[in-house]
């Protein structure tokens, strides 16, 4: 079995512990997808496509990662170490999907998915590079549903500044007010001043009787007392 291609995509900081993701093809005829590249302690190696283990939650059943605090149904919270150790004590989270089963297999697909690895770089340092790496469009960026409504809102102005200068109060609107004694008080004018207007005097050479023939004369009250300040004083 031979290593007829290898693709490789470079991760944007070259200085994450992931390097790069790759996929490998056999005799022209079969792919694996999804290996990846990542710097160790004694260098970059290659890790087999894995998937996340998981559990089952003691309540309600549903599966859940090994490193989740909390069912993703129920909310019950779970164990934090509860993952299945390996004879060196570290906790086993991920398994692989596609890997070797022997130490040949596995030098020769890290031997020449490296040289792969090592040619991209030098490739990616050249104008005009573009990835050979198939990602279906992962990388792409999504359309919006309503484009329009995006447009509308980088299209409108930024509302003004408030002024911080206080607002012209109104001139107050002359309103009549009405005394008990008779008297009209008129506020004039925004500063509050007032005037005070005289009622007419009626006519005491004509009886009264005389514009009213059905109306009996009105008669002062006995002991009514004149007003403070003599409005009004020997009016009947």
């Amino acid at each position: 079995m031979d290593i007829s291609e290898v693709r490789i995509k470079l991760m944007d900081d070259p200085n994450d512990r992931l390097q790069g993701f790759c996929s490998i093809t056999f005799d022209k005829c079969f792919v694996i997808r999804d290996l990846k590249i990542i710097r160790g302690m004694k260098g970059s190696f290659v890790a087999m496509p894995s998937r996340k283990l998981t559990d089952r939650c003691p309540k309600c059943g549903t599966k859940n990662q090994l490193r989740a605090r909390f069912c993703n149904d129920c909310g019950v919270e779970l164990h934090e170490d509860r993952a299945i150790k390996d004879d060196a004590g570290r906790a086993k989270l991920y398994a692989d999907i596609a890997h070797p089963i022997n130490s040949g297999c596995r030098d020769m697909i890290q031997r020449r998915v490296l040289e792969a690895f090592e040619k991209e770089i030098v490739l990616a340092q050249k104008p005009g590079y573009r990835c050979s790496y198939d990602d279906y469009g992962e990388d792409r960026i999504a359309g919006l549903k309503h484009p329009q409504e995006s447009e509308t809102q980088e299209a409108e102005a930024p509302a003004p500044a408030a002024s911080t200068e206080p607002a012209a109060s109104p001139a107050p609107t002359p309103s009549p007010v009405s005394a008990s004694d008779g008297r009209t008080i008129r506020i004039d004018g925004p500063d509050g001043s007032r005037r005070r207007i005289e009622p007419a005097q009626p006519d005491v050479t004509r009886p009264h009787h005389m514009d009213a023939p059905n109306r009996a004369p009105s008669v002062a009250s006995e002991g009514e007392a004149e007003s403070e300040d003599g409005f009004g004083a020997g009016v009947v």
